[in-house]
């Protein structure tokens, strides 16, 4: 578990390496097509890693505004507030900020930076249809992705695809728009440059993607380890399996923050799943049970 924690914490440093090569590299390309000089490229990338630096620190907000969760106190529902607690003295981790979706669709995310600043949230519909124990058990996945740092990873993945993608989609109008105009610009490099723009945001996103579905069979495991009830989480799966997962206001940049996809099955391809099959992780608690 403790390996997985540093091997998180050191995806956080090679996302953003990847996201300077490939903010680099698309404006590097951006520049010799519009002739200008390589300084531009270097504001360029300037302005995405502050982009990207903001969004990081506001990602958490950010992400519960989208999706309409508000946050409660104990006094506000005990039962769910007493769960969240438990669960976080017994992970020995600080003790999150709890929030609550007005959402009929069994589901719940967690979401912060690191342990000392984190946020769980559950939707109504969850709480409704789980029993105690299976309530426990998927807070106690959410409260695996706390301890392991997967949030973290989240914000960094959350922050870094989104600045790429605006930036690919500011070199596509330029590019287009002004790509008649530069007599320089060999058809061939133009297309370079169009093809490089519509790539990358899709390669950051299936990085992305690969991370989210690894997190999920982890955090699966760290919460039936805190348990010591596997099957209360595999039978709270086959709940929402039953009752389906999507919520009211789904939204794909923050899919993958989620317990079970928030989205509607026509929204994506199997592909770009940010969450692995249902039944697959049913079968993992189960084989841990046994």
């Amino acid at each position: 578990m403790y390996q997985q924690i540093a091997a998180n914490k050191r995806k956080t440093v090679l996302m953003m390496v990847l996201f300077v090569l490939l903010v680099g590299g698309l404006s590097l390309l951006f520049t010799q097509f519009i002739g200008g000089t390589p300084s531009l490229s270097i504001y360029v990338l300037a302005g995405a890693l502050i982009y990207a630096f903001i969004t990081y620190f506001a990602a958490a907000k950010l992400a519960t505004a989208m999706n309409g969760a508000h946050q409660i106190e104990k006094k506000d529902n005990p039962r769910f507030y007493r769960i969240v607690e438990n669960l976080a003295i017994t992970n020995g981790t600080p003790m999150p900020k709890v929030y609550l979706m007005n959402d009929p669709a069994p589901n719940a995310f967690a979401t912060g930076r690191d342990p000392n600043h984190a946020i769980v949230a559950a939707t109504t519909g969850l709480l409704d249809i789980m029993d105690d124990n299976e309530l426990e058990g998927v807070m106690a996945h959410e409260m695996g992705h706390v301890k392991n740092y997967d949030i973290r990873v989240a914000m960094v993945a959350f922050g870094l695809v989104a600045a790429v993608g605006i930036l690919a989609d500011i070199i596509l109008r330029m590019a287009w728009f002004g790509g008649d105009d530069d007599d320089n610009a060999s058809p061939l490099f133009f297309a370079i440059v169009i093809v490089a723009a519509i790539l990358t945001p899709i390669v950051a996103t299936l990085i992305q993607l690969a991370i989210s579905r690894k997190r999920e069979y982890l955090a699966d495991a760290t919460g039936a380890l805190t348990t010591r009830y596997p099957e209360a989480l595999a039978s709270a799966l086959e709940k929402i399996k039953a009752h389906g997962s999507a919520t009211k206001r789904p939204n794909t940049a923050t899919a993958h923050l989620f317990f079970a996809s928030p989205l509607k099955k026509r929204e994506f391809a199997s592909l770009f799943s940010t969450h692995p099959p249902i039944d697959e992780r049913i079968k993992h608690l189960r084989d841990m049970a046994q």
